[in-house]
């Protein structure tokens, strides 16, 4: 497969990167949205609580109940969102979608405890 990477974006400040919580988290169940043909909610072990992130992951994959028990990076102190009635906690964060190549996930290379920040 061909790929020609996008432009890197601006440079921006060290501080507003550090702005940002990213988080090991478990994927401890995969729940439908009714009405949308892409979301679906994760509810995601951050080690000392649960979140529900919905995610447009639905078409992405052959089976999502796969990712279950999966862990993954999670961006979890965005605000709070609305998306389709259901609220969404953080978002996952994974590699690919905005490429328009078909999107994995970004895990550690082995586990670790849940809720251990990245970066």
């Amino acid at each position: 497969m061909s790929y020609a990477p996008a432009p890197i974006k601006p440079t921006i400040p060290f501080a507003d990167f550090e702005k940002l919580d990213i988080r090991v988290g478990t994927i401890l169940r995969i729940e439908d949205i009714e009405g949308s043909n892409k979301l679906l909610r994760l509810v995601v072990s951050i080690g000392d609580h649960e979140r529900n992130i919905l995610a447009g992951i639905k078409l992405e994959r052959d089976d999502p109940s796969e990712l279950v028990g999966r862990q993954a990076l999670f961006v979890v102190n965005l605000e709070p969102r609305k998306m389709m009635g259901h609220t969404s906690e953080g978002m996952l964060f994974d590699i690919g979608y905005a490429d328009g190549v078909t999107p994995v996930l970004a895990v550690p290379e082995r586990p670790v405890p849940d809720g251990v920040r990245a970066g």
